[in-house]
């Protein structure tokens, strides 16, 4: 998968409320992703902003804002997957930046990997032009009472 064209599909009915949850979120505001369904497929774009470079000499966007947005995208994935409960805090969180961030649109998806009664295990990927080629991962640990 190379491109997400988010003008190509509707939000899935299933989660009506995806965009009020994402602007609940301040920083998700303040990066200005956007979520995109392809059925119940959840990703997350990150359009590009001369705000998120965080070296301009390169330029690459700033590693605080892709490990941002995976962790919003951790969030939203667990929200989504149990709409009654409560936000997930995070316990523990490690991100590999594998390459760098081009001043392009940046995707990410979340994979639930173990949701237990209080705790959740979480995997996201992020790529730019190939998800086969992600610029960074996150494997977190979250809170979910």
């Amino acid at each position: 998968m190379s491109r997400v064209d988010p003008k190509s599909t509707k939000p899935s009915e299933s989660f009506p409320d995806v965009r009020a949850l994402l602007e609940s979120i301040p920083y998700a505001v303040t990066i200005g992703v956007k979520p995109f369904f392809m059925g119940e497929e959840f990703t997350l774009i990150l359009p590009y902003s001369q705000d998120n470079i965080g070296n301009p000499t390169l330029p690459a966007l700033h590693g605080g804002c892709v490990g941002g947005m995976m962790e919003v995208c951790a969030i939203a994935q667990l929200i989504m997957s149990n709409p009654e409960g409560t936000y997930p805090k995070p316990i523990g969180i490690n991100i590999d930046y594998l390459r760098r961030g081009k001043p392009v649109e940046t995707y990410a998806r979340a994979q639930i990997f173990k949701q237990g009664s209080r705790v959740a295990n979480v995997r996201v990927r992020a790529w730019q032009e190939n998800f086969d080629s992600p610029i960074a991962t996150l494997h977190g640990h979250f809170l979910t009472t």
